[in-house]
């Protein structure tokens, strides 16, 4: 703001001087430095202001900012004394021409577009909100609105006469009420605590924007319509015409992202024209969408209050949620509370089961604001109206299946309009269908928590199977020792034993460990070939079977050759394992539609069809009797981290074939 008031007193001196061209070209240079710092510093606020992930959107802009503050005052500041020319007139000297030079014009550009970056991030950030956190907001969208939609008028009024120059003074008392007009607003927005809102945007930058849609039509329409102006020759009021158009698609975008206008013009078509108050099929559908994969109770509430809030024009919901004795009730999500504040608002115990039983009985939306039980008493103090008028608060029950998962308190409706028997019915599904997501989303955690406790009983298995053979023989060992202790050749077998017996824990707590980290992948340039060649060399192999090699050549591919290794090692080791005697195993590489291809097949036992669909990959599933069911999993984890993926067909007595499909390097 400090930037464009002195902006603001640069241009008032250059249009009210009277000193002549050279001091009306001096302070519109140190105008346009000071518009210089502008881009950058409107981009950063337009990307912080009330978003709770402002950080995550400053690093995804981070390029973007840089270029915004390096790029308008470098160019403003070596070329200072070129950035405009200014002619006055002998005959008027009030009458000033200014022309940008080319520097001149690339700053005025930047600016545009850093101004059109700007609305169209306050837009992201008041679509976000809901309720009560869009009514804080709304005035200072729509003061900087104002203030950046005035300067995209004049900068575009510079660029369309910038052959023929612009008299400044009517642009400098635009822009002069543009800023004011949003000072005003801003303070408005300021009394209204508006700095304690967070919301979280989605990263989506121009899908669905409505400013960039106005910006569009606006600078399409005035271009058509100077170049017509020009080749008739006849320029009068343009501006004026031009300023029209502005405050006309203003006026659009402030009606379209009007909650009030929305309703009235809804209230007006169900009235007058015999159409329901709400398009059933369109509401269900928005709200099955967004909330039918939130699989978490914390975001399906969240998009809960959300749809609550758009379908009914309610700026007050909450969800609070039943503990799972049915004796509390605890906060959940809401579009006009915190989460500290919501916590702070919980009922008491007394209450809540108060609050559980009536709505247990009750089992219907329920007005609570002239309600004199205690019950009724306690949910108004949990759910404060932010509106002297702001209408009667409703209470919805959330059942499922005769069971209570939470209530819905919605308040504050836009206009102070009534709920009515169709509000009533809507709602009643709206609580019930939140019910039944709730519920799906506990069975779904339970059933995760079973998964879990499954996998860890099975890796025990394995883990105690091991464990105690391995403590079998330590045991063997300690019975015969007093007998033995004094055979040397005993006691380098016990020593010998012990060795290996702490190889094998070693190994096995290795194996295990693998599901516990990430997988991080080191990549470096190398030849598939190369590192299959060192695998098989170093390969023991086995009497029984005879090892084919066909390597054809491949391109050089990104690679960690250890992680590589060990999956090749693994494919070589599972077909030795499956081939009889005379089998054999054939290890080909080649190049398909951008692919290294590696291929390990035998002529083994082959694999069950149900194994290969639900258990190949999975963790503690083997066919073998000494296996552990790690590797084929490992190998996975590792070709999926270098971006690549595992085919593999199998038939019982016939064979296995692998494919793993590696991408190639592009150039």
């Amino acid at each position: 703001m400090i930037l464009l008031a002195l902006e603001s007193v640069f241009s008032g001196l250059a249009a009210y001087t009277d000193q002549g061209g050279d001091a009306v070209k001096y302070w519109q240079q140190w105008r346009l430095l000071a518009m210089s710092f502008l881009p950058g510093t409107w981009l950063i606020f337009s990307l912080s202001y009330a978003r709770g992930n402002s950080r995550e959107f400053l690093s995804k802009w981070l390029y973007v900012l840089v270029v915004a503050f390096v790029l308008p005052t470098a160019i403003a500041l070596f070329s200072f004394h070129d950035l405009i020319t200014v002619n006055v007139s002998l005959l008027q000297p009030d009458f000033r021409l200014s022309r940008l030079t080319m520097p001149g014009l690339i700053l005025y550009v930047l600016f545009l577009i850093a101004a059109v970056l700007v609305l169209m991030n306050l837009e992201r950030t008041f679509r976000a909100s809901i309720g009560t956190m869009r009514w804080r907001i709304k005035f200072m969208v729509l003061g900087l609105g104002v203030l950046f939609a005035v300067r995209a008028y004049t900068n575009s009024e510079v660029l369309v006469w910038l052959h023929h120059g612009v008299e400044e003074s009517f642009l400098t008392v635009v822009n002069s009420a543009g800023l004011l007009l949003g000072c005003v607003m801003i303070l408005r927005s300021l009394f209204r605590g508006s700095v304690d809102v967070s919301v979280y945007p989605p990263f989506a930058v121009i899908q669905n924007s409505l400013i960039v849609l106005l910006a569009g039509v606006y600078f399409m329409v005035v271009g058509v319509y100077a170049l017509f102006v020009q080749w008739i020759g006849s320029g009068a009021s343009f501006q004026v015409k031009a300023f029209i158009i502005l405050l006309a698609l203003v006026g659009l975008a402030v009606l379209g992202l009007s909650e009030r206008v929305r309703l009235y013009r809804r209230r007006f078509f169900s009235r007058y024209l015999q159409r329901p108050l709400y398009d059933y099929r369109s509401v269900w559908r928005g709200f099955t969408e967004a909330t039918a994969s939130r699989v978490k109770q914390e975001d399906l509430c969240e998009a809960a209050v959300k749809q609550v809030a758009e379908i009914f024009q309610a700026l007050s919901v909450t969800i609070w949620l039943v503990d799972e004795k049915k004796e509390s009730l605890f906060f959940a999500s809401s579009t006009s509370l915190s989460s500290a504040v919501g916590k702070a608002l919980g009922p008491q115990k007394e209450e809540a089961k108060a609050i559980i039983q009536t709505m247990q009985e009750k089992a219907e939306p329920q007005d609570i604001e002239s309600s004199r039980e205690n019950w009724a008493i306690a949910l108004r103090r949990c759910h404060p109206t932010q509106f002297r008028s702001g209408g009667s608060r409703v209470c919805v029950p959330m059942t499922a299946g005769r069971q209570l998962m939470g209530v819905i308190t919605v308040g504050d409706r836009v206009g102070g309009i009534f709920f009515s028997l169709q509000d009533f019915d809507l709602l009643k599904c709206v609580g019930d269908q939140v019910a039944a997501g709730l519920l799906n989303a506990q069975l779904s955690q339970k059933l995760l928590q079973t998964k879990e406790l499954e996998a860890f009983q099975t890796m025990s298995a394995f883990f105690v199977h091991d464990l105690k053979n391995t403590a079998s023989t330590l045991n063997l060992m300690l019975q015969n020792l007093p007998v033995h202790f004094d055979n040397p050749a005993f006691r380098a077998d016990a020593l010998r034993g012990v060795a290996k017996t702490c190889d094998h824990i070693n190994h096995l707590i290795g194996r295990l460990s693998l599901l516990r980290h990430d997988l991080h992948i080191r990549p470096a340039e190398s030849d598939l070939n190369d590192v299959i060649s060192c695998v098989l060399a170093n390969w023991n192999g086995t009497t029984r079977a005879s090892l084919v090699k066909n390597f054809r050549p491949c391109p050089r591919l990104l690679l960690d050759q250890e992680q590589i290794f060990k999956v090749v090692t693994n494919l070589v080791l599972n077909a030795t394992e499956a081939v009889s005697e005379g089998g054999q195993i054939v290890v080909e590489t080649s190049q398909s539609d951008g692919w290294a291809v590696l291929t390990v097949s035998d002529n083994g036992c082959g694999m069950d069809p149900e194994f290969l669909r639900r258990a190949l990959f999975r963790p503690f599933q083997t066919t073998k009797k000494n296996g552990f069911g790690i590797g084929m999993f490992q190998s996975k984890m590792i070709v999926e981290a270098h971006g690549g993926r595992i085919e593999v067909e199998s038939e019982l007595k016939k064979g296995t074939t692998f494919r793993v499909l590696l991408p190639v390097k592009k150039q």
